[in-house]
């Protein structure tokens, strides 16, 4: 029988939000409610959601449940069973302003819980989880956290306007100031106000001009310039300084996400 373990993530740099996964658990809960806004999803198994309004649901693999802060809620096992689960923790008056910020103020703050068995938004919000627990700069972090916020209310509550159009000159002026940046020193506030939109706008602005948000864009950017030192013999770790990583882990990690291979592979192949 997989043995029950639980792992916390936290991060002094980003205090507005916490995460948990919880493996194989069989722990029940007491109708509660927290202070911050929270997003459970169901990996494995099955389990009795209350909350949303509409009784006791089941919930199975693939769905998240979206709790207001304050809002009474259990969500447990089947009886007898044990299950896996994520759950995130954003502090309600951060979010608060990031709605505020993005004209999305007073969306989702005085309902019940609300269910979502979209695939995608499950996918959404797994690499989202990922990427917390990984070894990424706060700041990747930070501007994943405000894509995916803003994204579910939008999908959700908002009918979705047309992404905000960079001119060529801003354009072109935020993608010199990203590839001058390191991964570690990319500000997506820098970034923002230099465009003079809120952190959302910016994101939904810069993915309709390039596919990419800033922080995947410059990640592109340096993986591409990597292919080429690397295929001209530079070391790795000069490689990965060059680039602007934090270490020669975060810039293998990086890669291989990107390249399929380890950078040591794709030099020797």
């Amino acid at each position: 029988m997989p043995r029950a373990h639980t792992a916390i993530w936290r991060d002094p740099a980003l205090p507005q939000v916490e995460s948990r996964r919880a493996c194989h658990s069989r722990a029940c809960y007491k109708p509660h409610s927290h202070p911050t806004f929270s997003i459970g999803a169901v990996d494995v198994g099955h389990s009795r959601f209350e909350g949303a309004g509409k009784g006791q649901e089941r919930l199975g693999p693939g769905t998240l449940v979206m709790v207001p802060a304050h809002r009474v809620h259990a969500c447990n096992p089947d009886p007898g069973q044990a299950w896996s689960y994520q759950m995130l923790h954003v502090d309600a008056g951060w979010l608060d302003a990031l709605r505020e910020e993005a004209g999305l103020a007073g969306y989702g703050s005085a309902e019940p819980a609300r269910i979502c068995r979209e695939p995608g938004v499950y996918r959404q919000f797994t690499a989202l989880n990922t990427l917390l627990f990984s070894q990424a700069t706060p700041a990747e972090k930070q501007a994943a956290l405000v894509a995916f916020l803003c994204d579910i209310d939008v999908r959700a509550y908002a009918p979705l306007t047309p992404a905000p159009s960079l001119a060529a000159p801003t354009l072109h002026r935020l993608l010199a100031t990203i590839e001058a940046q390191g991964p570690s020193h990319l500000s997506l506030d820098a970034l923002a106000q230099e465009a003079d939109l809120g952190r959302y706008q910016l994101i939904r602005a810069f993915r309709a001009a390039t596919g990419f948000t800033p922080h995947a864009y410059l990640l592109n950017a340096r993986v591409n310039r990597g292919r080429q030192l690397l295929g001209e013999g530079h070391p790795l770790a000069q490689v990965a300084y060059q680039l602007g990583f934090a270490d020669q882990s975060h810039f293998q990690r990086v890669f291989k996400a990107h390249v399929g291979v380890t950078p040591g592979q794709y030099r020797q192949g």
